[in-house]
């Protein structure tokens, strides 16, 4: 088996997700990090806005889609390299390497304080860092999780027109956060055509002629031979786990 897959995946656990996605592109949100293993002492966790997606392959995917969902796409690395998504960097908590980033950010951003640019670079740095094993926010409370197992992937979008992090208070302001979201939306949606796409995950066989009702029904716009190949990805979660 390959340690890695030639395609990058982003499940969900909603079908009406995946109809949106196709629609409009995926919508970075904003996603809270953990920051304190990186030597921050008076903040807890950040927000980016994101969109994550990993490269397992599918023969050890069953872990992944048990904690994200069984609806999913998989888009081809040729799409991902054009559209700026990158592997994150993983670090080992109290390592040398770790040590080296914890200050290098530091140092940063208390020397650079009042000059935006080399303070914005070190958080885009920070959006695309991790911990092999930390925590994260699952409905409002931290819980641990091995993100080395992920082979995770992002697209943060850098654009002026959107706020480029948020903090806790602000993430868990309700109308704060659909109006930063409202605007990665409008300026950041991450697109795609048929030919971009390698799989169309549902859960099960019987799932499989509503999404391609609504891929005959919503996006009619793309060619017929597109849209041919489109159906052909379309497969089911259970059908995987009878050959795995």
């Amino acid at each position: 088996m390959k340690p890695r897959s030639n395609t990058l995946f982003h499940f969900t656990k909603n079908e009406n997700v995946i109809f949106e996605i196709f629609k409009s592109g995926f919508w970075p949100k904003y996603s809270l990090e953990d920051i304190q293993w990186q030597g921050f002492k008076d903040l807890d966790f950040i927000a980016f806005p994101m969109v994550c997606f990993c490269d397992i392959p599918l023969g050890r995917i069953s872990d992944h889609i048990g904690f994200y969902g069984e609806y999913g796409l998989g888009l081809t690395k040729e799409w991902a390299e054009r559209n700026n998504l990158n592997p994150l960097i993983y670090v080992s908590v109290g390592s040398d390497l770790n040590n080296c980033i914890s200050k290098t950010m530091v140092n940063v951003l208390e020397t650079f304080e009042n000059n935006d640019e080399p303070v914005d670079e070190i958080r885009y740095l920070i959006a695309y860092t991790k911990p092999t094993e930390g925590r994260m926010i699952i409905d409002g409370k931290p819980v641990k999780k091995e993100f080395y197992q992920e082979s995770e992937w992002r697209y943060v979008p850098r654009n002026e027109n959107i706020t480029p992090h948020i903090n806790r208070e602000n993430h868990d302001d309700i109308e704060f956060l659909d109006k930063a979201h409202l605007k990665t939306k409008e300026y950041t949606s991450l697109k795609f055509t048929p030919n971009d796409v390698s799989y169309v995950f549902v859960p099960k066989d019987s799932d499989i002629p509503n999404i391609i009702n609504f891929m005959q029904k919503e996006l009619d716009h793309y060619p017929s031979s597109d849209l041919k190949v489109l159906f052909s990805r379309v497969v089911s979660i259970e059908s995987i786990n009878r050959d795995m």
